[in-house]
């Protein structure tokens, strides 16, 4: 049984400690089954369904009621592996959809505008980009007055390490439509772009939406 198993050698606790890719398929099989029987382990009936099968190719497009005449293996188990092999079709299925890519200030303040020109209340939104550019997230930060004390460092780079980053680009509205940084705005741009340098994700600029106008600060020499 696999309790009978050191603990570092079970499936479950080898994928926690090291990674899925570190496991057999009979182990990541043994997962997905989760139990096995009275007379053996659930490695041992993973086994038993590969050798049956042999391999995972033949047995993907294995029926229900082919799978439900293994000994051990119910209906509920047959439809957990049908699910599981399912799921892994469909995200082979998924098709890469093209993502925006930003070369200058004004691609970056094109993919907001519309949508951040009539906010009532300051945004605060980042646009985290992949090593081509490309976004491959928007969130935003906080809602409110832009000051150094609302706008903490942690709370990007997190996003930024999350999302395995490159770099970013921060933005933020004026409702009154008129984007002329304010001394506060800088001085939340240094502060984030010397984090940046610091922990390795690039601010490559901080743009401030107006209504059909923006400033970026990296245009303006404070980056």
């Amino acid at each position: 049984m696999i309790k009978d198993f050191p603990k570092e050698e079970r499936p479950r606790e080898r994928f926690i400690n090291q990674g899925p890719s570190s496991l057999s398929n009979q182990e990541l099989l043994a997962i997905i089954l989760r139990t096995g029987t009275r007379k053996e382990s659930v490695l041992q009936l993973s086994q038993r369904i590969l050798s049956e099968f042999q391999g995972f190719r033949m047995l993907m497009d294995a029926t229900l009621e082919e799978l439900t005449k293994i000994k051990g293996v119910g209906e509920a188990k047959a439809i957990q592996l049908l699910a599981a092999f399912e799921l892994g079709k469909r995200i082979a299925n998924l098709k890469k959809e093209d993502r925006y890519v930003i070369r200058s200030p004004e691609d970056g303040a094109n993919y907001v505008m519309e949508e951040m020109r009539f906010l009532t209340q300051e945004h605060f939104v980042c646009l985290f980009l992949n090593t081509k550019n490309e976004v491959i997230h928007k969130q935003t930060i906080f809602i409110g007055s832009l000051n150094a004390s609302i706008v903490h460092p942690r709370e990007l780079f997190k996003e930024a390490f999350r999302r395995s980053a490159a770099s970013m680009i921060c933005l933020h509205n004026h409702p009154s439509g008129n984007p002329t940084p304010s001394r506060e705005d800088i001085e939340v741009t240094k502060r984030l772009v010397e984090c940046g340098k610091i922990l390795g994700v690039e601010v490559l600029d901080h743009i401030i939406i107006g209504d059909k106008r923006y400033v970026s600060l990296k245009e303006k020499g404070y980056l």
